[in-house]
């Protein structure tokens, strides 16, 4: 252990960064990240690129060395395409990947920093406390309490016992890591939980140097399965693709029967897979959800599971948290109350108080961590230090001896200390006034009268904490903290703010058909003041104690009308959740602690907070909110939204894009027609369609009734039949408008060659305008052209400057067998290719009309 670090401030951010520079990040190897080499190998496997190099090698074999090095040529481009592709959704995941790290509460500098558990180094003071996942490898420099579940080390399913390791006395001046198991070592391990306590440990070993390095083992597995969209996907491009053979073979047949030539047939079929082949399904879900997840993540919310990204669209109700959530989480004393007398403190900072309180805020302090990490003990301290400053009753010379922790049975905590002068223990107790009313066992009269002043403090919406003493002079201490005789102090009333942000929230979701449930462990006053400031319906509240005695119908019922639960304990949530579930709702949960892991894990997406959050809780959930802001959670149900819409947007085009393409390789097949698309035609409209359904769709930004729509039904399809039906209508369109141009050039006498100009002129106007017109299935061309896309214009122009050059340069005219043309047939194209998808703005209109 390093000698120069002041454990009080650990490592300053110059020595951390160093550090890190020096020894590497504290994470084990994985074979996680794809390189260049990787995706171009997967590349090669694709079968547009065999198609591809089929084609090339066929017209090589022909002896038409311009057409093969073309489409050799193409390959590259196409490769380029997908590798950056493929390389935006690597970075996008590794992003993602690093926001994933563990996160570890560490001091540097003298400040409480989170940080990722990557960024911790040999060196480092760290603090641990329940439910959190040590970091790295370490030695205790304090613990109270400390049990730590090392079953992921040596195999053993009981918890070990902690213990300090006495630095003080020189004797661990450079300890050595003993091999884990066993209670009351001093060391904990990277990997292992802690599942009781509180600890403050220095790091001595990180990464591959720790303990779970050493043996090679995997902190945790990519979760791999397949998302219901993909199913949906592969199923649908497993049909296509079927579709696509059969017309192949019905093409090579035709071409080889009416026209003699088997390799030009087969060359017409490879130009129908390629037309048909629907490769850009399982790109656009890849991309959209990865870059999805990325874009939440701006946000301030970290999907851990894919799947979470298009649930999110379908979610009916959030069940949140109020403390950090709703609320700032920034605790200060706002009123305390000792006997028949409370002075309100408010916002106005004081220097002073009464004598009758003294007593009551100094035990509040002893009953609190020294260094709290707590936001109400932090409050407690900042009162102490700015008005006992000056009086004898701050003990920084008291010794702590014993704490009795707080317990699902006792919700009050109790520290034990000895003075310098004094052979006698003194006890500090704070907790719920409820329970420390009971371990002073007052009389009924004088609980009665607490619980009024408790009322009247809840009623403002303070949460409010009971405080008593004792003496004991026994030389062993009881077994439990009702032993001691303890003398009721008073109470203290802590007011957290509402985040400015979460009233508009709440609105919002409203708007969006998505109801607000609230669960607190406050009393159903302070719970109803919240509520109240932020606009939940406050007519229904459920209790803790009425939920344990509601069965689940009845619970699934009341659930439905109720937005406010209080005095909750965390098993209940499970229960609560179960309950919203059974009533039909789609229910997004926040949780923190370890208590909390089954509801994340039971709710359809669980929401673990990210600055305050245990790690278990973190593992358990979907998403994890990185600044514990309820606003954070509705931008990413909007951008949820958004990337749902977007994703059947692309879906919609590709389907429709694909069919006057399919159907101009097969229809002159069939009807013994010169061949309008060969390969090099399908690879041009391919360099418009990848980008189009991957970048443009996936920029598109979010309707502007996005917010305002009930959720979706978590079992509508993506290829719903209305989705279907319609793509498959825009693409019989564009193909009934370029067939025409088609037939009407030939019957006016023009030669193959403008033939295929034209009417390939035609297809490439028309494809640009089915991007247009999937933007929005509400809003027409003209007014989603004032909504800002950027890669729309990018690929849109590049277009058509490939066009005008394709038809302009007599080289790239060869290679593309087209001709120059007149100015009348070619702007009749481009007008018939504008006008195809005109129709389909026309039913927007009418819809829109209908609709009102």
């Amino acid at each position: 252990m390093d000698q120069g670090i002041d454990h009080d401030h650990g490592l300053t951010d110059e020595e951390a960064r160093r550090r890190l520079l020096a020894l590497g990040p504290n994470e084990l190897p994985t074979g996680k990240r794809r390189g260049v080499v990787t995706i171009l190998l997967d590349v090669v496997r694709e079968p547009m690129f065999l198609l591809l190099l089929a084609g090339g090698t066929l017209y090589f074999l022909l002896g038409d060395l311009q057409e093969a090095l073309m489409l050799l040529g193409f390959v590259f481009v196409v490769m380029g395409i997908t590798l950056y592709q493929e390389q935006k959704t690597e970075r996008a995941l590794e992003a993602l990947r690093d926001l994933s790290s563990p996160r570890a509460l560490v001091i540097r500098g003298g400040r409480q920093l989170r940080i990722a558990g990557r960024e911790v180094v040999p060196g480092d003071i760290v603090l641990l406390a329940e439910g959190d996942r040590v970091p790295a490898d370490g030695v205790l420099l304090q613990a109270t309490s400390l049990s730590i579940d090392e079953s992921l080390l040596t195999g053993e399913s009981v918890p070990v016992t902690k213990s300090a390791a006495g630095l003080d006395d020189g004797a661990f001046a450079g300890p050595t890591m003993e091999r884990p198991g066993g209670d009351d070592l001093p060391f904990v391990y990277s990997g292992t939980m802690v599942v009781q306590g509180q600890a403050i440990a220095s790091v001595l070993a990180t990464g591959a140097g720790t303990e779970l390095g050493k043996i090679g083992k995997a902190l945790e597995a990519v979760d791999s399965h397949r998302t219901r969209l993909q199913k949906e996907t592969g199923r649908l491009v497993q049909r296509l693709a079927l579709i696509g053979l059969a017309l192949c073979v019905v093409v090579v047949l035709a071409y080889w029967l009416t026209r003699g030539s088997f390799i030009h047939g087969v060359l017409a079929g490879i130009t129908l897979a390629m037309a048909t082949l629907p490769e850009e399904f399982p790109v656009v879900l890849t991309v959209f959800l990865a870059l999805g997840a990325w874009r939440i993540s701006k946000q301030q919310v970290l999907t851990r599971r894919v799947p979470a990204v298009e649930t999110l669209g379908s979610a009916t109700v959030l069940c949140v948290d109020k403390t950090g959530t709703l609320t700032m989480n920034r605790m200060r004393v706002d009123t305390i109350v000792a006997g028949d007398d409370s002075m309100h403190l408010g916002d106005t900072p004081v220097d002073s108080l009464p004598e009758p309180y003294h007593a009551l805020v100094e035990y509040a302090i002893l009953a609190s961590q020294k260094d709290p990490f707590d936001p109400m003990e932090q409050a407690m301290k900042r009162l102490g230090e700015l008005t006992l400053a000056s009086t004898e009753h701050l003990h920084d010379d008291w010794r702590l001896v014993h704490e009795y922790p707080l317990s699902k049975q006792l919700l009050a905590m109790s520290r034990v200390y000895r003075a310098p002068d004094n052979r006698d223990y003194l006890i500090a107790v704070k907790g719920a006034p409820e329970a420390v009313s009971d371990l002073c066992h007052l009389p009924a009269a004088a609980s009665a009268h607490v619980a009024e002043q408790v009322a009247a403090l809840a009623d403002l919406g303070l949460r409010i904490l009971g405080v008593a003493r004792a003496t004991f002079r026994e030389s062993e201490l009881p077994g439990i903290q009702h032993d001691f005789s303890f003398a009721f102090l008073g109470l203290i009333g802590l007011a957290d703010p509402i985040r400015p942000t979460v009233p508009a929230s709440v609105r919002e979701c409203e708007s969006a058909g998505i109801r607000v449930v609230m669960i607190t462990g406050d009393y159903p006053g302070t719970a109803r003041n919240i509520a109240s400031a932020i606009g939940l319906p406050t007519a229904s509240i459920i209790t803790g104690p009425e939920l344990a005695q509601m069965d689940d119908a009845v619970l699934a019922k009341r659930a439905q009308t109720t937005s406010i639960f209080a005095r909750v304990v965390p098993e209940q949530k499970l229960k609560l959740v179960s309950a919203l579930k059974a009533a039909g709702e789609v229910v997004a949960m926040t949780g923190d602690g370890v208590n909390d892991a089954p509801a994340l894990k039971e709710a359809d997406i669980g929401i673990a907070m990210g600055s305050r959050g245990t790690d278990v809780a973190r593992e358990a959930s979907d998403l994890v909110l990185l600044n514990d802001d309820f606003s954070s959670i509705v931008a990413a149900v909007r951008l949820g939204r958004r990337i749902y819409d977007n994703i059947k947007k692309a879906i919609a085009y590709i389907l429709a894009v694909h069919i006057p393409i399919a159907g101009m390789s097969l229809l002159p097949v069939l009807f013994d027609w010169p061949l309008v698309l060969l390969p090099v035609h399908i690879l041009f409209l391919e360099l418009i369609i990848d980008p189009t359904c991957s970048i443009v769709f996936e920029a598109e930004p979010e309707e502007a009734d996005v917010m305002r729509r009930r959720p979706r039904r978590p079992d509508e399809r993506l290829f719903s039949r209305h989705t279907v039906v319609l793509s498959v209508l825009q693409g019989l369109g564009v193909l009934f408008v370029v067939l025409i141009v088609f037939i009407f050039a030939r019957s006016g006498g023009l030669s193959e060659a403008a033939c295929r100009t034209v009417t390939f002129t035609a297809l490439v106007v028309a494809n640009l305008g089915l991007m247009l017109t999937n933007r929005s299935w509400d809003r027409t061309i003209l007014a989603t052209l004032r909504v800002r896309n950027g890669a729309l214009w990018w690929v849109a122009g590049a277009a058509l400057v490939l066009l005008a050059l394709v038809l302009a340069v007599p080289p790239l005219r060869g290679l593309f067998h087209f001709t120059a043309v007149g100015a009348v047939p070619l702007l009749a194209a481009i007008g018939a290719g504008a006008v195809s998808v005109l129709w389909f703005e026309g039913l927007k209109l009418t819809l829109r009309r209908f609709r009102r």
